[in-house]
């Protein structure tokens, strides 16, 4: 023992004192051992039971804790779906690369589960030809093919293309339908080369402080050499966090509902409202709640369209022209089952007076109007993420944020200045997971500051409350946001 001791001749006390030091640390070590959440922070449970007390890198990879051994067993399958990389056919596995792609593998976009980054085989550009009359909306009836993509492997036929123009508002582009593939198997082209650069503008916070934002600019040029001609409407998309998906798909639909508000007949200029897109497995039209323009009904159509879009891969809901596809329904269904079924980090130090301070400037500024803390969800196929009590921090609906954010793409319903809301849970633990990453549907917020300060629309009112605020008061927003 007189190893672990300092040594100072002759001081017997010293040597006591060292010996109790050592037997209480023994002993607080033992108790973080028998109950290991007893000496954390105070933290939310944002995900409900699919909660889990992890703020690492690894954060936002981990099964829901209320998962039963046989969920538990399906999440590791689809866990290894969602890594799986895909190849040139033929091969005996992962085939169906291509021929065009944008990445070959879901985790290849979503490192770590978290958001995308705005570079190569992350960002992505969706186009479309002007819209249509909203009329023609509103008389759709005709099933449509999720996204519309042409990845070259004409998996839409005539009918589900015109209905696709029709109802998603968003006509294909000929040889490029919704989305552009910048990369291609061996004996193919790329769809189109995109080169992105940024362009900087200057402002100040009430105090005079200064600030940069920047903003996306890109130069797309066709196979032929030449540009992407002006008409053509593009939209700059970086992939969100994958975890709490599956909570958000079990929000009842009267609860979504019930926060909009299209007419603002409450006058805090807030007008939320849902987007009404089409759901390929029950032909019918449906609540959108994913993407950045809540242009997907549900995480199997998600996941299908991933495949299909971002790696060219076929699949039962997305299948080739002639019925075949390149994964089949168990794989299909088993990387839907493991974005349904990742927990959600706890949200840490709200007891921390900063914090509380902070959130009280968040409610203040009118920000919880869109970003709506507290939801609860219902039943669900999925036990464990039924009835639950959340914090994603979001109401799922669009909301116009403004002509500096604007994209000038209509996405069904949503028009090309309206956003869905994303939700803030795990905000914090966005760089963790992975440095460098961009906010904003492109990635272009360097910073939760910058992030703030691109919002205009119904939100105008709360960006210039944050632009005035106090630098002290401004540091205690970010630092709610970050326990989050």
């Amino acid at each position: 023992m007189d190893s672990l001791l300092l040594k100072f001749p002759g001081n017997k006390q010293l040597k006591f004192a060292s010996l109790f030091v050592i037997a209480i640390a023994a002993g607080i070590a033992l108790s973080i051992l028998l109950n290991p959440t007893a000496f954390q922070p105070k933290m939310q449970l944002a995900g409900g039971e699919t909660t889990v007390f992890n703020r690492t890198s690894r954060s936002f990879e981990q099964p829901a804790p209320n998962l039963s051994r046989a969920e538990l067993d399906e999440h590791i399958e689809g866990d290894r779906a969602f890594e799986a990389v895909f190849v040139t056919p033929p091969a005996p596995v992962n085939a169906g690369l291509g021929p065009l792609f944008n990445n070959a593998s879901c985790v290849g976009c979503h490192s770590r589960d978290g958001r995308g980054m705005p570079v190569e085989g992350q960002l992505l550009v969706r186009v479309s030809l002007p819209p249509l009359h909203p009329a023609l909306f509103q008389q759709a009836d005709k099933p449509i093919s999720a996204g519309g993509a042409d990845t070259g492997k004409q998996v839409i036929g005539e009918s589900h293309l015109e209905a696709a123009v029709t109802l998603g508002n968003a006509p294909p582009v000929p040889g490029l339908g919704t989305q552009i593939q910048g990369q291609a198997i061996y004996g193919h082209k790329p769809e189109a080369n995109v080169e992105l650069s940024w362009r900087e503008e200057s402002g100040q916070y009430g105090d005079g402080t200064a600030y940069k934002l920047r903003s996306p600019v890109t130069k797309i040029t066709l196979q032929n050499g030449k540009p992407l001609p002006r008409d053509i409407l593009t939209s700059l998309r970086v992939p969100t966090p994958v975890f709490g998906r599956g909570l958000m798909e079990a929000i009842p639909e009267k609860t979504i509902l019930a926060l909009a508000d299209p007419e603002d007949q409450d006058g805090d200029g807030i007008s939320g409202r849902p987007n009404p897109v089409w759901d390929a497995t029950k032909q019918a039209v449906a609540l959108g709640r994913f993407g950045h323009k809540a242009n997907m009904p549900n995480l199997l159509q998600q996941t299908a369209a991933a495949y299909i879009n971002d790696m060219g891969v076929s699949n039962p809901l997305f299948p080739e022209k002639d019925g075949s596809s390149d994964i089949d329904d168990k794989t299909l269904k088993a990387a839907t089952f493991y974005s349904q079924t990742l927990a959600v980090p706890a949200r840490t130090l709200v007891d921390d007076p900063e914090v509380k301070r902070g959130e009280e400037l968040f409610s203040q500024a009118n920000c919880a109007a869109c970003h709506v803390a507290k939801l609860r969800t219902g039943e669900h196929p999925i036990q464990a993420l039924a009835n639950q009590t959340i914090y994603p921090y979001s109401d799922l609906l669009l909301h116009d944020m403004g002509q500096s954010l604007a994209d000038g793409r209509p996405d069904f319903a949503a028009t090309g200045s309206e956003w869905r809301t994303p939700p803030l849970w795990g905000l914090g633990l966005t760089q963790t997971v992975l440095p460098y990453s961009g906010y904003l549907h492109d990635g272009r917020a360097r910073t939760l500051e910058e992030a703030i300060l691109w919002h205009g629309g119904e939100a105008k009112n709360s960006q210039e409350a944050f632009r005035t605020m106090s630098k002290r008061d401004r540091n205690a927003l970010r630092r709610f946001l970050t326990s989050l």
